[in-house]
């Protein structure tokens, strides 16, 4: 049996610290009664009790029964597993804002200038479910290795780039999911800059003069083991963005296997491969338009670093255990995921917290240190 959080822990010796974390008791009450999560005492006396209670739930990954037996032989409430499960059926909107909070609170360190985010979206399904019941899109902060931006969709929520915002100066890399032409004149727009992985058929590329840009024949004239770069433009409406596109050959041990791939997902299809995704499958390639100083190596050193989100979302799955969700009620297993993600960002905090405060946690003061006057 793997082992879980130990539920005696959050709830005897961990908890005044995790409110802390959580951004303090008054903002936890302050949301709980404004969504609704919590209207009067009853069986529950506080927001922060029923937190506690949906922690244990959804963190220490106990039954609805045995969380109301530990709520009671703790002293936090008595209630029957039933009325538990009224009240978290009505917490999702507040576990929401919470995670609002905590990110809103991670924006104020956010100043324009070179910072590397990294975008991507994973697939969440109950246990014994096929298919997508949710998906979790995320941003991350790769200098400070925080999530940032979290939305979270149900499975038709496709991948893209509309759903975050972005700062002057900042460079975005994202898969080739998110490689669509409004997004990534968007993120131009705003002044940042994007590393996206291109598919070979889905932006209509031109050079700079406007002519069709032959993708294939500038693959081709690449040399062998070295990075190349091409100037090209992408239409959108009335308007047209620069930028460059970047490739370099693959090895043949991995060309070959992407070209099995592309062959193994055409059967499943029931398609026939086009001969031009097995001769795409040769190369690697991505559009940006970073300026002219990140050479096509560092254009594509920068994109390597994409897999850390992977690994971030790796993490969620395995530790917090986000790949076997055995919530069943719809809204259950909505508020089961957030909290989760909560957690997540509590304990990003809390590396950061004893990396840079002796005590191991932040203290949350609403009077800037700056505006105190100190005698002379």
């Amino acid at each position: 049996m793997e082992p879980r959080v130990d539920e005696r822990e959050w709830v005897q010796y961990q908890w005044p610290y995790l409110v802390k974390l959580l951004g303090g008791e008054a903002k936890i009450n302050e949301l709980a009664y404004r969504t609704g999560a919590f209207v009067r005492k009853r069986e529950v006396q506080s927001p922060a009790d029923l937190l506690q209670m949906l922690m244990i739930w959804a963190v220490a990954e106990r039954s609805l029964r045995e969380t109301v037996t530990l709520a009671s032989e703790a002293g936090l409430a008595e209630l029957s597993d039933v009325a538990l499960l009224q009240r978290l059926k009505r917490a999702g909107p507040w576990i929401g804002g919470l995670l609002g909070e905590m990110l809103t609170q991670r924006q104020d360190v956010f100043a324009e200038g070179t910072r590397v985010r990294l975008i991507d979206a994973s697939a969440i399904a109950r246990i014994g479910h096929r298919g997508t019941d949710l998906r979790v899109h995320l941003g991350l902060d790769l200098g400070l290795n925080c999530t940032d931006s979290i939305d979270i969709t149900d499975g038709r929520g496709a991948e893209s780039l509309d759903r975050f915002t972005f700062l002057p100066g900042e460079i975005v890399l994202a898969d080739r999911g998110y490689a669509h032409r409004k997004a990534l004149a968007r993120v131009s727009e705003a002044g940042a800059h994007f590393v996206v992985r291109l598919p070979w058929s889905s932006i209509p590329l031109e050079d700079h003069e406007g002519k069709p840009f032959d993708l294939f024949a500038a693959l081709r004239s690449l040399p062998e083991a070295t990075a190349g770069a091409f100037p090209v433009q992408f239409r959108v409406s009335k308007s047209s963005v620069l930028c460059r596109l970047v490739a370099i050959r693959k090895t043949e041990a991995v060309a070959a296997k992407a070209r099995q791939h592309a062959i193994s997902e055409s059967r499943r299809h029931g398609t026939v491969t086009d001969p031009r995704t097995l001769e795409a499958a040769g190369y690697f390639f991505v559009l940006t338009n970073l300026p002219d100083k990140y050479t096509a190596s560092k254009a594509l050193e920068l994109y390597r670093l994409r897999w850390q989100i992977e690994m971030k979302f790796k993490n969620l799955k395995s530790i917090l255990h986000l790949g076997e969700v055995p919530a069943r009620n719809g809204e259950l297993f909505k508020v089961y995921v957030m909290a989760k993600l909560l957690v997540a960002l509590v304990i990003e905090n809390l590396i950061s917290g004893e990396s840079f405060s002796p005590w191991g946690y932040p203290i949350a003061d609403t009077e800037p240190l700056a505006t105190l006057a100190f005698p002379a």
